[in-house]
């Protein structure tokens, strides 16, 4: 079995991006790693590989020449190969142009399972695996939190409003990854090392969709709210007259 896990470069989850004075968000000088639900879906195929049900995972990144840092630590994880679809244009970055180009590159490589993770934290857009599933015609299952092979099927269970849903997919097939899948390894410092033998291929953009546009624009960006400070009230009565008048929710 062939395992393909897309993953995505982006500002490093433990930090607080913030509005500039400008209106604008400065991201540039900001720590990136990979995202982490994309760090669930690789160890997820690496696991699988440990336990001989699959033979070759391959980590996919669109984005610049930076995204190839994002890719060794996919190497450092455990995959055996990782593939750039190198773009400098922003807008080849969106959900739905990073589906096309994705979907172009699994119809060469013809993979058995497509792991993605839910969502990218910078965006939440929870759109691409689903759109990838779309293109390539192949059955899905999102926010997956566990999944087992058997008798060449893809059994996988999904949580859902008052319990779970177990699912059988037949392969070829796309998968989501929730949090609680599984938890990725660390990487350490003999992984990164061992990680540089391993193969990094480019592929321009352009070559396997030429035609991509914009789908979105972003009109600016906008702090949250400050949250207020708390207020204690002496009684119960106190505590409806002021969600009552106050804040108006009663």
């Amino acid at each position: 079995m062939k395992i393909l896990v897309p993953v995505k470069r982006v500002v490093d989850a433990n930090i607080k991006v913030k509005v500039g004075p400008d209106g604008k968000l400065d991201v540039a000088n900001l720590k990136h790693s990979m995202n982490p639900f994309d760090e669930i879906a690789l160890e997820q195929a690496v696991q699988m590989k440990e336990k001989g049900i699959a033979n070759e995972v391959i980590a996919v990144s669109v984005g610049d020449t930076k995204s190839q840092e994002t890719l060794r630590t996919a190497l450092a994880m455990g995959a055996d190969k990782g593939v750039l679809i190198q773009t400098d244009k922003p807008f080849e970055a969106e959900p739905l142009n990073v589906a096309k180009l994705i979907s172009a590159y699994v119809k060469q490589v013809n993979p058995d399972l497509i792991i993605c993770g839910k969502q990218a934290v910078d965006n939440d857009s929870n759109q691409v695996g689903q759109m990838i599933a779309a293109m390539c015609e192949y059955p899905q299952a999102t926010h997956v939190s566990a999944a087992v092979m058997k008798e060449g099927k893809l059994e996988v269970t999904r949580e859902i409003d008052g319990g779970y849903e177990v699912l059988d997919l037949t392969l070829p097939a796309v998968v989501t990854a929730d949090l609680r899948l599984n938890a990725p390894r660390y990487v350490t410092l003999p992984m990164m090392m061992k990680a540089k033998r391993k193969p990094q291929e480019v592929v321009q953009a352009s070559a396997l969709c030429p035609e991509l546009r914009a789908h979105v624009e972003v009109v600016g960006y906008e702090a949250p709210a400050a949250r207020k400070v708390g207020r204690k009230v002496a009684n119960v009565d106190e505590l409806i007259d002021k969600l009552k008048n106050e804040a108006k929710v009663l």
